[in-house]
């Protein structure tokens, strides 16, 4: 008997009807999540990361609109619900730890006030005082240093590191089954975005949440995730495990990601290979592979039709017309890791 997933994509679709046109930011993706597991979604800014999250969640603002698909949480589909039964959903069962902290937060009400108003308004029969013992221990599990006093402070009060370890704990409070990240250490400097990082893998570790991890950092990619989807244009572009991915790149587009990130294992001075080209135009893309204008290896067919998804071994999905031996040939040239590396950073 199959394993229930805990959340199911099928063929999601999502545009925004601007007055100067249909933008199709996300242009038709599936993909499983296991219960426990952590998949990471990478691309450019623009790829359709954050939009296909904010759809998931029901949180998406106009003029974007769902206008295809499916999204399945433990057997729910999620836009069959009435708005009150998705908003019990959200935050109780799913949760998601925004970008920009300082954004997130309500400047006119203390850390303590939002972390209990959170935990109350999803579990009204929680007391007072419970919720304000509950918010205490998450904010030292996050590791904030006299959470007492953090409690009484307002967002402003606190560092960048410290909003964000906030914005976590928030997260986390009501105990969700999925955790949707979005970016969650962009605006981090990188000693602080480590410990967020070791945080999120040893609170994983001991809830067995899943997680969505979107980031554009494949560096983090390999430090957290167990699996990741890889998007161009509103398309995943190449699924898989993050060995698959880190030194069996398949799709060109992975590959020229691998290329342009900085390596350790490099000879110094050597210059890092940017991926030429524009980024697609959303609101008129082709109707074929979205990143077959910016290809070195593009064919006819990739600018007429979307390549079908077709398997390079176990898990590793790729949508690419080239053939499978043009592809794990180009996969040794083109920037693949080393398996040793990306298990380095799982350590």
């Amino acid at each position: 008997m199959a394993e229930k997933k805990l959340l199911e994509v099928r063929d999601l679709r999502v545009s925004f009807f601007t007055p100067v046109g249909e933008v199709k930011a996300v242009g038709g993706i599936s993909y499983d999540l296991n219960y426990g597991e952590v998949m990471g979604i990478v691309g450019e800014s623009g790829s359709g990361k954050s939009v296909e999250a904010y759809s998931i969640l029901g949180i998406l603002e106009s003029p974007g609109r769902v206008v295809g698909g499916s999204v399945s949480f433990e057997g729910q589909d999620l836009f069959a619900l009435s708005p009150r039964d998705m908003e019990r959903l959200r935050g109780s069962r799913m949760s998601m730890i925004f970008q920009n902290p300082m954004e997130s937060l309500n400047p006119v009400y203390t850390i303590g006030n939002q972390l209990v108003g959170v935990l109350r308004e999803h579990n009204r029969e929680v007391s007072l005082s419970q919720a304000r013992s509950r918010a205490l221990e998450m904010l030292r599990l996050v590791g904030i240093t006299n959470p007492e006093r953090r409690m009484k402070q307002d967002p402003h009060e606190l560092s960048g590191g410290m909003r964000q370890r906030v914005m976590i704990a928030m997260g986390l409070i009501c105990e969700p089954q999925l955790l949707i990240a979005d970016e969650p250490t962009t605006a981090l400097d990188v000693t602080i975005q480590a410990q967020i990082l070791e945080l999120m893998k040893s609170i994983r570790r001991k809830t067995r949440m899943a997680v969505i991890f979107i980031t554009h950092n494949l560096a983090v990619i390999a430090e957290i995730c167990d699996t990741v989807s890889v998007m161009y244009g509103g398309h995943i572009v190449e699924q898989g495990t993050v060995g698959d991915i880190f030194y069996r790149p398949a799709h060109p587009y992975t590959q020229g990601l691998l290329r342009s990130m900085p390596r350790i294992d490099e000879e110094q001075g050597e210059r890092l290979i940017p991926i030429e080209g524009t980024p697609i135009n959303m609101l008129d893309p082709n109707p074929g592979c979205p990143f077959a204008p910016r290809c070195g290896r593009c064919m006819k067919i990739c600018l007429t039709r979307f390549p079908p998804r077709s398997s390079t071994g176990g898990s590793h999905r790729v949508y690419c017309w080239l053939p499978a031996a043009s592809r794990g040939s180009a996969g040794a040239e083109t920037g693949a890791v080393s398996k040793e590396t990306v298990e380095a950073g799982h350590e």
